[in-house]
């Protein structure tokens, strides 16, 4: 049940309901946030009971992220980056990250919690480069484009990242067709970023146990597809070395995950050619 300070939230200030776990708030949990509610909390630690290794992933995916954006401002030349299903905003946000490495990077996030945009309007600032945020549905890829297009040029390259999001698109939705839709409008040279948790028995035997307690918790559930099935995002663009792999795999950082923990967790990043 939640304290009588977040039912008085729940009823005066946020316009959604705080007694029920979102995807984006359990994740903040998970990474030691606290722009949770009670609802997120319980969630989080029915997934975490079910002994998958979850929150070295979630630190794991961060780094990730950093060494994507990194790697994609500094080495691939973009300027251009439409972050997808962004969650709440934490240290080393995408933009932050591009644009210490070029000022003038622009940055659009997607997400369609009311508490993400809250803070995305307070938090996702930005002094040297543009920054956006698009209230939508990582599915309602019309509306994205449409609106990411009065901030970032489709003539140019633009990356496109999705972190931990397509796990949460059913097979009904076609996750994979959400990445074409957005891919096919960009130019040759733009990239995609992602990273999803994976049906990996042989990585981590508890992963579905967990997510079926999570699942339990929250209206949008987690939908685990294999590696493989994962691997079906890149078809058509040139994987960036070393491939998909596991999470800390990816060209990792001296103070980074330690690479040899083995999760079952995949990230890739792919260039359109």
């Amino acid at each position: 049940m939640p304290n009588t300070e977040e039912a008085v939230l729940s009823r005066t200030e946020f316009p959604f309901d705080t007694t029920v776990a979102h995807p984006a708030r359990v994740y903040n949990y998970w990474l030691g946030g606290k722009d949770n509610f009670e609802a997120d909390r319980v969630a989080g630690e029915r997934a975490l009971a079910g002994g998958a290794k979850i929150l070295p992933g979630v630190r794991a995916n961060r780094a990730f992220l950093r060494r994507a954006v990194r790697f994609l401002a500094a080495e691939a030349g973009v300027r251009q980056f439409l972050d997808i299903g962004t969650g709440l905003p934490s240290a080393g946000n995408t933009h932050e990250i591009a644009q210490e490495v070029a000022a003038d990077s622009r940055v659009v996030y997607v997400d369609n919690d009311p508490i993400v945009l809250a803070h995305a309007r307070a938090l996702l600032t930005s002094q040297t480069g543009t920054t956006a945020y698009i209230d939508a549905d990582a599915r309602d890829t019309g509306r994205i484009l449409r609106e990411a297009a009065g901030t970032l040029d489709f003539g140019q390259p633009v990356a496109v990242l999705f972190l931990m999001i397509l796990q949460y698109i059913p097979d009904e939705d076609h996750p994979g067709r959400i990445v074409r839709e957005i891919l096919d409008a960009l130019p040759a040279g733009s990239y995609l970023a992602h990273s999803d948790t994976a049906l990996d028995i042989s990585a981590d035997a508890n992963v579905a146990t967990s997510a079926a307690g999570l699942n339990k918790r929250m209206p949008t559930n987690q939908h685990l597809r294999t590696p493989e099935q994962l691997a079906t995002y890149y078809t058509g663009l040139e994987l960036v070395e070393p491939g998909q792999v596991q999470l800390p795999k990816w060209r990792p950082a001296p103070d980074d995950p330690d690479p040899s923990l083995i999760l079952s967790a995949y990230c890739g990043v792919a260039r359109k050619p």
